[in-house]
């Protein structure tokens, strides 16, 4: 910790952090990206530690911190505009040449500005947090404008970057982890355990220089990355992969969701990582019935009674702020349980499944709109045919498939968990462009270009089909204007837009076929929209590699 100890009480720059990021983003060696964010993380202070730390994860704000910036694409147009004079026109060209607004304003600055760096991490996070507070697009446009409008191009590039939520420097949150335990001589393990524990990347880099990772203490209220399965191939996959005894339970056709619920006090977060407790508000009472504090991780699924309601019902509830009684009426959920994450006091990650459901049926009624999911033992993957016809039959999407000796890994996935679904080519894509539609449609933006990721560990985005049906006019409507608020740039009278990659949606198409039209190389034919998937990050989406496996060979 010697290296860099004589400037621990100078204020950090921005433009120190954003030489920094480029350096990470100039290298696709892992290590050596750890090792570039773990000097430049030795060199501040507690204070900038810990804002560093959460901008390279990603974060404006601590996960434990529900605040928001709500800046979205045209906010960041505007400002842009209004710090160098450049119109929405000059702006487009650029953006589709580039493909990253953080880019676009730095060279739009470099070309109209000569500043010299004054940005502060401390005046970064001001900013950030007075954003947050502002209401009112034109206030915010003016707080942001005038700062752009001092700022050199590479402040410029990654304070855009950093309020458009992705640095796009090819660093995960797990790699700044990693940074954190090498810079400061701690286990891995235990830095990672006590970021999960904290929700705070930031105060955890700080714990970490301090050799204080013990006895860190669960803090509720913040989501834990949710265990992930892995898709099963056939049954043979499933006889190989699983142990001689397995757990099979109904996948359920709902929204990944985790329960926390603690001193009269409940907050429901999606797979997203947003709360969306104000979506489910008759899934709380039943909550806090619970004799004690946990966190849970199940499904909320549209269900009468026993009956599994259509997932498009589900969609109706999540696009609104507020949900009205007829609409609760309508279309009730019930929490399907089938986890525990913590409970009376403990962590239960590092404890077998067989162990957390142990606890987990003591605390879970087995019917009402909170109910315990039901896992079956089984000991022969042949048998499960059957079974997966009677979940579907049940109206479930296929099944899933556990080890009883699985810890629960956060944020990982792994052969401990299978799923199992229905035989059909889906992908999972984010809208990156947006057109109006044509007839009764005209006057919504209704046609989607959509793209996957490069790789697993490659973010960029590449274009590979364009879909016009799925949606029902409600959806469209609703989308419309989330776009126009999550605009990057438009042409055409606003006809056509290219838009934040935020929106994940599911299709479905005839097949894939080699195709120069799009950037990735191939084209779907006959895509359509299955659903919206709002419980998924755009990171969650399918890669390119997945398209290959897809591609028709004739």
């Amino acid at each position: 910790m010697s290296k860099g100890v004589a400037f621990l009480e100078i204020e950090a720059k921005l433009e120190k952090f954003a030489e920094t990021a480029e350096a990470v983003a100039g290298t696709t060696k892992k290590l050596e990206k750890v090792a570039i964010v773990g000097d430049y993380l030795q060199s501040l202070n507690d204070a900038d530690l810990t804002r560093a730390a959460r901008y390279f994860a990603g974060h404006q704000f601590a996960q434990n911190d529900s605040r928001t910036t709500n800046v979205g694409g045209s906010i960041l147009s505007a400002a842009l505009s209004e710090a160098t004079g450049f119109s929405g026109d000059d702006l487009y060209p650029r953006y589709v040449r580039l493909g990253d607004a953080g880019e676009v304003a730095e060279e739009v600055i470099k070309a109209v500005k000569h500043n010299t760096p004054t940005i502060t991490l401390a005046e970064t996070e001001s900013l950030i947090s007075r954003l947050s507070e502002t209401r009112g697009t034109k206030n915010k446009i003016a707080l942001l404008s005038a700062v752009l409008h001092r700022a050199t191009p590479l402040e410029a590039k990654y304070l855009v970057k950093l309020l458009a939520g992705d640095l796009r420097i090819g660093l995960r949150e797990s790699l700044v982890e990693d940074a954190i335990a090498r810079s400061f001589v701690q286990p891995l393990e235990k830095v990672s355990y006590a970021n999960m524990l904290l929700g705070d990347i930031g105060y955890t880099a700080v714990r970490a220089r301090a050799a204080d990772l013990q006895d860190v203490g669960m803090r509720l209220f913040h989501p834990i990355k949710f265990m992930l399965a892995t898709p099963a191939a056939d049954l043979t996959d499933i006889a190989r992969t699983m142990p001689d005894e397995f757990l099979v339970e109904d996948k359920f056709d709902g929204i990944r969701a985790q329960a926390h619920v603690s001193d009269g006090r409940v907050a429901i977060y999606s797979r997203t990582m947003d709360e969306i407790t104000h979506r489910f508000p008759e899934l709380v009472q039943p909550l806090l019935t619970l004799p004690t504090d946990v966190i849970i991780d199940g499904e909320v699924v549209p269900a009468k009674d026993d009956a599994i309601l259509p997932f498009s019902g589900l969609q109706k509830r999540l696009g609104r702020k507020k949900v009205g009684t007829q609409l609760l009426i309508a279309i009730p959920v019930v929490l399907v349980a089938y986890d525990l994450l913590y409970a009376n006091g403990r962590v239960l990650i590092d404890e077998p499944l067989s162990a957390r459901r142990e606890v987990l049926e003591r605390l879970i009624p087995a019917s009402g709109p909170l109910r315990l999911s039901i896992a079956k033992s089984f000991n022969d993957a042949s048998q499960l045919d059957n079974e997966f016809d009677a979940a579907r039959a049940r109206g479930n999407e296929g099944l899933m498939i556990k080890s009883p000796a699985s810890f629960y890994k956060p944020g990982r996935r792994g052969r401990e968990w299978m799923k199992l679904k229905r035989a059909i080519a889906t992908l999972d894509v984010v809208v990156t462009a947006v057109e109006v539609g044509h007839g009764k449609r005209r006057h919504l933006l209704s046609d989607y270009t959509f793209a996957v990721k490069r790789s697993v560990d490659d973010d960029e985005l590449l274009n590979i089909g364009k879909a016009y049906s799925g949606l029902t006019d409600a959806e469209l409507a609703e989308l419309t204007e989330y776009f126009k608020q999550h605009t990057i740039q438009e042409f055409g009278h606003g006809r056509v837009r290219l838009v934040q990659p935020t929106v994940v949606i599911e299709v479905t198409f005839d097949r894939v076929q080699p195709s120069n039209r799009h950037k990735s190389g191939f084209a779907l034919r006959f895509p359509r929209i299955l659903r919206l998937r709002p419980d998924k990050l755009p990171t969650d989406i399918d890669t390119l590699d997945t398209v290959r496996k897809l591609v028709d060979p004739t």
